[in-house]
Parts: structure tokens; C-alpha cells; sequence
């Protein structure tokens, strides 16, 4: 399981389904590269996961990374904690 804190402001850049305007959300990215990329190796599936997180402006570690990828790569439920500052 994996932590971020990100401002009330700067949810909008984590989840898909907040009312914000944002264009790039995490939550969506997360979701098309679990549908697509299962079963593809964690090391294929870091670098695109790295490049949404930077895309949505979010500081997760490069271990909650490794570990998000492992999950979509086994097909397996990922928990993410967020704290909201």
C-alpha cells in the first residue's frame, strides 16, 4: 500500500472523477495502463506510470512506483492512501 498527501486544491490532479478542470488525473492514467499493461513486466509499466505522475504534478515515491507497477503487472488491487492538507 502506498501513501501520498496532496493539498485539497491538488486533488483534482489524483482523482478521475473530482469536479476540478484538471486535464491529466492520476487516477485515469493508473486505470488505462492496469487495462492495458497486465501481465506486461514492471519494468515496462514504471516509466509510464512515472511520466503520469509527473504529467499530474504528484510526489510519489519511487518505491510506491515500483510497487503500483508490480500490481498491474500481476493484475492485483493497488491501495493508495491520501492524506488531504
Amino acid at each position: 500500500m502506498g501513501e501520498i498527501s496532496v493539498s485539497g486544491e491538488s486533488l483534482e490532479r489524483l482523482l478521475a472523477d473530482s469536479s476540478g478542470t484538471y486535464g491529466a488525473p492520476y487516477q485515469q492514467a493508473f486505470a488505462e495502463l492496469a487495462r492495458t499493461h497486465r501481465g506486461r513486466p514492471a519494468a515496462e509499466i514504471l516509466p509510464l506510470l512515472a511520466h503520469a505522475a509527473d504529467r499530474a504534478l504528484l510526489g510519489f515515491s519511487p518505491a510506491d512506483l515500483w510497487e503500483q507497477a508490480r500490481a498491474i503487472s500481476g493484475g492485483q488491487p493497488y491501495v493508495l492512501r491520501v492524506t488531504v492538507t
